[in-house]
């Protein structure tokens, strides 16, 4: 009797693990989280692949008001929980392993990729990343800017950050809510250019030098693991005009670029970008100067 929390990878039914796929079939009870992600497949594929029918959807009200539905049948029997990318990769995943075990409940975690390793792929170290940040969607009455001090204090130690986008799954529609409706809410995802413009106008707010929307560099991330997947480098004016297509969508904001990093990120920036490299706390202009040394020698 075990509570099985199963990364499902990042692009479709077929990332799952071996073990992730054996445990699925042979358990009891299955949900699936549609609330800190989405695949690029829906349910049905989902279960036509595990030889299945009985996934049960936890959407965001089911994972937050009712998660003992999820732990308690394992008291009885072996549960699946399954997540989008790892599992250990969000809070609610790890508030419910705490609760679980409070009960009682054996918990065990099947790993998978996730974003937060996956971004490796445009050529950034994951050792010269900082703390994750997570930039939710702006509205009239609410802009919150959490994610701008750790942007800061990232960049002053020379780290990279990764910026999480906002996803709205199966959100209400409180003006239906006040004329006794329940209407759902048509599901958002950030793309890297919203983000962009609500980076730019928080630093043009707060004017701490956090970054510089003309000068720092930063790459777009765009379905990553999809055969797909879309990478642009550049500076935060010049992603927010960017196409990236469909999403989910992440995006980097770079500190201190080594040489080996820049090189690999080459092949992705915008043609003629105006970007600019930290390096030990100050800037400097791309070596222009360089490149046209080389091309005298030719």
């Amino acid at each position: 009797m075990v509570l099985y929390i199963i990364g499902l990878g990042l692009y479709d039914e077929k990332d799952v693990t071996v073990r992730g796929l054996e445990l699925i079939k042979s358990s009891d009870k299955i949900f699936l989280e549609a609330y800190t992600s989405v695949l690029s497949v829906g349910k049905e594929r989902l279960e036509a692949f595990y030889g299945r029918d009985d996934i049960v959807v936890a959407d965001r009200d089911f994972v937050e008001c009712h998660a003992e539905d999820i732990y308690a049948p394992a008291k009885e029997g072996n549960v699946a929980f399954l997540v989008v990318g790892d599992p250990v990769c969000a809070t609610t995943h790890s508030d419910i392993m705490l609760r679980a075990r409070e009960e009682g409940v054996k918990v065990e975690v099947v790993h998978n990729a996730s974003a937060m390793g996956a971004v490796g792929c445009c050529g950034l170290q994951l050792y010269n990343f900082g703390q994750t940040v997570s930039i939710p969607y702006f509205d009239e009455n609410w802009r919150p800017k959490s994610f701008y001090p750790k942007i800061k204090y990232n960049r002053e130690g020379g780290m990279h950050t990764l910026c999480l986008l906002d996803i709205k799954v199966k959100e209400p529609d409180f003006e239906a809510m006040k004329r006794g409706k329940i209407v759902y809410l048509p599901p958002r995802f950030m793309s890297v250019n919203e983000a962009s413009d609500q980076l730019i106008e928080s630093e043009e707010e707060l004017k701490k030098g956090a970054y510089h929307p003309d000068k720092t560099l930063c790459v777009g991330l765009a379905r990553l693991g999809q055969v797909d997947q879309c990478i642009i480098a550049g500076t935060l004016e010049e992603l927010k005009e960017a196409d990236f297509g469909a999403p989910l969508h992440c995006l980097i904001i770079c500190g201190e670029v080594h040489d080996l990093e820049l090189e690999s990120l080459r092949p992705f920036l915008v043609p003629d970008s105006a970007f600019q490299i930290d390096l030990e706390g100050s800037l400097f202009q791309r070596e222009d100067t360089a490149v046209a040394n080389d091309d005298t020698e030719e």
